[in-house]
């Protein structure tokens, strides 16, 4: 019995966090992948755009070299989410900063303009660095986050 009080209770505090990009694509994902995976099951993790692009198969293929399988999220919008009471807000660059909608909630919100790694351009070895420093840079990011938030 008691330990399905548990339970609940983590139920009922657990936190809720949005990562919101501009189309859910590379950053918003990647930073997904890493929350779920630092937070370990700490807080409820969603991902969304202002517009949705579908899951970049290149984010996906850095995220899986560092061990982290975001190969069934999805490209979410942003009016999916309108009725979560979200903790946290964290835009992941500047246009979804600007664009971001108002929350009715007292979501906290956190700002860390990333570069695009989408926009990468050069030879495919070039590219596929900038996806890994992004990655770097998003994992970083997220680990201090949970660590200080969670």
């Amino acid at each position: 019995m008691l330990e399905h009080s548990q339970t609940q209770i983590k139920d009922i505090v657990s936190k809720k966090i949005l990562v919101l990009c501009t189309g859910n694509s590379c950053r918003s994902q990647m930073a997904e992948g890493y929350l779920r995976y630092f937070a370990n099951n700490k807080a409820e993790i969603y991902s969304a755009g202002i517009e949705t692009h579908g899951v970049n198969p290149r984010a996906v293929a850095t995220m899986q070299e560092d061990g982290i399988d975001i190969s069934k999220h999805t490209s979410n919008n942003i009016d999916e989410y309108k009725d979560i009471n979200f903790d946290f807000v964290i835009t992941v660059c500047d246009n979804a900063k600007e664009r971001c909608p108002f929350f009715p909630t007292k979501a906290k919100k956190f700002h860390y303009n990333f570069p695009d790694p989408a926009k990468a351009a050069g030879a495919e070895a070039e590219i596929t660095q900038q996806f890994r420093n992004v990655r770097q840079l998003i994992k970083e990011y997220c680990k201090q986050f949970v660590a200080e938030n969670l």
